[in-house]
């Protein structure tokens, strides 16, 4: 398998892709919405991933109802998670060994992401990643967020690297269509979220995961 177009840059997603978060904020969640006396599913998670807190937080009071305490849910979920990620932390497959490919060839690298600046910092910080990645992108940096083009094309434009030049790494469905509308060669690695047929589509390819990415690069 080649890709299309030799990449002059690579652009990561966080959650899901780098580290093996979605699951942790999976349980986080249904235990926090336990605790307030509401069912959160598995199924109803997996439509959240990929999302911004604002449009998570409108989809939820649209299920819901108007009456559903999603501000209460968002800081019990957080407590949770805190408390999970400190020892449950882990990056993905392959996630190390990409890195030392992409630092061999000289290739620049970045993060495009709904998460907030202080969980990318501390997420690198708990792997000694931090450093590893030339421009971080996250919450805050764009009007927005996936699945517009925003946050990838943000990060292309601070790595000065034309977009259709950028290989765009994803686990999620906004994700992919983020990098897509971009005009990013893009690359879907499943997490909780298998490829769909619209998904795959908008694939340049879909692996099983990072170390398949790297022998694009080989």
């Amino acid at each position: 398998m080649n890709l299309p177009r030799r990449p002059a840059a690579v652009i990561f997603d966080l959650d899901g892709l780098l580290f093996d978060t979605e699951s942790l904020y999976q349980e986080a969640i249904m235990t926090a919405a336990g605790e307030l006396g509401h069912d959160i599913t598995p199924a109803i998670f997996r439509t959240m991933i990929g999302r911004p807190w604002a449009q998570t937080r409108a989809f939820l009071l649209k299920h819901y109802g108007s009456s559903f305490p999603v501000d209460e849910l968002l800081a019990t979920w957080h407590r949770h998670f805190d408390v999970i990620v400190e020892t449950r932390l882990a990056v993905k497959p392959g996630v190390l060994e990409l890195l030392e490919a992409l630092d061999t060839l000289g290739l620049p690298r970045g993060i495009a992401t709904s998460s907030s600046h202080k969980t990318v910092q501390h997420h690198l910080g708990a792997h000694d990643l931090t450093g590893r990645f030339h421009q971080i992108v996250a919450s805050g940096d764009y009007a927005a967020g996936k699945p517009a083009p925003d946050p990838y094309l943000l990060a292309a434009k601070r790595l000065q690297v034309d977009p259709s030049l950028c290989l765009a790494l994803e686990d999620s469905y906004n994700g992919v269509r983020s990098a897509s509308a971009a005009g990013m060669m893009t690359i879907m690695v499943p997490d909780l979220l298998e490829a769909t047929e619209e998904i795959r589509a908008l694939c340049t390819f879909v692996v099983r995961d990072l170390h398949m990415v790297r022998g694009f690069f080989s």
